[in-house]
């Protein structure tokens, strides 16, 4: 009866039923990965959200690509940080999730591939399945820092292979693109006819970044989609307001951008509100953001503090984002050890699995929980694999 999209079993895995058992029993947990901003102690203005109350979200007039002042908004804070984005570019979407399927939508039909990074957050499974599209992971591998295994990118490349995914930073490894393998990426786009598609929702938040950490906005040799959005850039995961940079070749660009619009006046799904509200929304967004910065610094320079005294356990330090990777000693499984650290010391870490490691033993962790927290669940975990 129902959609092979979905998967055939819906139960959950055995560290969420242990998660929600303990916190049926009233168990106080410490979340080492919480990545939602509005939940971590961050001061948000009382009247953040008054423009979504605006007379002009009362008419509606709808924009299959978003209302122009919106989509001006959205090039006007990339100027802040250098790029050049003019707002015939932009598409605003209801999240970077909606965006992706948008972009399947555009580039492909069913059964057509893309290339997605491994590790890497995992719903790109999810999201490629719901739109019948079948995901072919290509590695990034650590040599000192991460980067793209080139020849794994060949050797997932097929005649089905409409685009790309590029994550910058990564979640979960916090690694940026390099200007070489950006470059590489892009030769081999154009060669091929594919699209490149660039997660940059990140991009707001470095933390160590290299000297060639490099962004895809602006490309002209390859076509392009950058994708941003308020949930990261300004801390609001519950307004619902992402977008899409197209750039690249003139007439590819423009193309994509028409067939683009069709799709979404299929759709509507950005509401009036949101998108009027979206200018003041954006700008808000600098006070909110360097919150996150220094609860992102606090937290990381505890973490190497605190890391540094056990050997055995080993930091990949992050170029950029909201998580982190630890290596730690292969005695045990992931699984089994994330359901002991959570059964008997009541602290919550995602194992590497579930990010697509394909060795163990990895835990990754979040950066932004409040930081008397954050250091005493750090303590714990560090204690707990020490003994």
């Amino acid at each position: 009866m129902f959609s092979t999209r979905l998967p055939a079993a819906l139960a959950p895995n055995a560290i969420s039923r242990a998660r929600a058992s303990l916190r049926a029993r009233g168990t106080r947990l410490i979340d080492l990965t919480e990545t939602n901003p509005t939940a971590i102690g961050l001061s948000y203005p009382a009247d953040l959200l008054a423009p979504l109350a605006s007379d002009e979200g009362r008419r509606y007039a709808p924009d299959s690509l978003g209302l122009p002042a919106a989509r001006e908004a959205v090039a006007r804070d990339y100027a802040r940080t250098g790029a050049a984005v003019r707002a015939d570019q932009v598409m605003l979407t209801a999240s970077t999730s909606e965006a992706y399927a948008l972009l399947f939508k555009l580039l492909c039909n069913p059964d057509d591939e893309v290339l997605v990074p491994q590790p890497s957050y995992p719903l790109f499974e999810s999201l490629t399945a719901l739109e019948a599209v079948r995901a072919r992971p290509y590695r990034l591998d650590l040599h000192g820092h991460w980067s793209i295994d080139r020849q794994s990118v060949l050797d997932s490349f097929t005649d089905r292979t409409r685009a790309v995914l590029v994550v910058s930073p990564n979640n979960p490894t916090g690694s940026l693109l390099r200007h070489d393998d950006r470059e590489w990426l892009v030769a081999l786009a154009a060669d091929r006819h594919i699209a490149i598609v660039s997660d940059e929702v990140f991009a707001d938040y470095p933390l160590r970044p290299a000297a060639n950490a490099s962004s895809c906005l602006g490309e002209t040799r390859a076509l392009t989609f950058t994708l941003g959005g308020l949930s990261k850039s300004a801390g609001l995961p519950q307004v619902k307001l992402g977008w899409i940079v197209v750039s690249g070749p003139p007439d590819a660009a423009e193309e994509a951008l028409e067939r683009l619009a069709i799709i979404g006046d299929a759709f509507l799904s950005v509401s009036t509100p949101v998108q009027v509200a979206a200018p003041e929304l954006i700008a808000s967004g600098a006070a909110i953001r360097a919150q996150i910065r220094s609860r992102l610094e606090t937290n990381l320079a505890c973490l190497e503090r605190l890391v540094s005294a056990q050997p055995s356990v080993s930091l990949f330090p992050p170029e950029g984002g909201w998580s982190v990777v630890l290596r730690v000693p292969a005695t045990e499984s992931e699984e089994s050890l994330v359901l002991r650290l959570l059964n008997d010391s009541h602290v919550i870490v995602h194992p590497g699995f579930f990010f697509d490691f394909e060795t163990e033993a990895y835990l990754v962790i979040s950066l932004l929980p409040e930081p008397h927290e954050f250091e005493s669940g750090i303590q714990t975990l560090l204690s707990y694999l020490k003994a």
